[in-house]
């Protein structure tokens, strides 16, 4: 199996991992925030799952399948981010249209936009270099 593939996969488990923290007794407060940090609604798990989803499938068909998947995800995940560090809110769960420019601490904008970041930077890096002729 290629490394691609492999990758794909971890991020299956990962993205299948975070769909339900907020169904998780103990993980969110009595406002409904993961880790004091996170405020998870539906839409996010359905994004999760729908991406796990996409991870499974990409990692099933192919090695280049998978590096596409790595590539695109990477790309997304990674500039919502990016987009949330700036202005507080991200794109892909439409928090920029709902919320737009928040005034937050930049400590919790860097702790509330880490996953989206680390997540969307590994994918995009791991199709970008990982695998590749020479």
């Amino acid at each position: 199996m290629s490394i691609h593939r492999l990758i794909s996969l971890g991020f299956f488990a990962v993205l299948l991992a975070a769909a339900p923290l907020n169904y998780i007794p103990g993980i969110t407060d009595a406002d409904g925030v993961a880790f004091g940090v996170f405020a998870l609604d539906i839409f996010d798990d359905a994004l999760h799952l729908a991406s796990a989803a996409w991870a499974l499938a990409a990692a099933l068909v192919s090695a280049r399948a998978s590096r596409m998947f790595l590539l695109i995800f990477g790309s997304f995940y990674f500039a919502d981010g990016v987009m949330g560090l700036i202005t507080g809110s991200g794109y892909l769960d439409f928090g920029n249209f709902t919320y737009g420019v928040q005034d937050l601490p930049l400590g919790f904008k860097i702790m509330a936009n880490l996953p989206h970041i680390g997540l969307g930077g590994v994918a995009l890096l791991s199709g970008l270099f990982l695998g590749r002729a020479r």
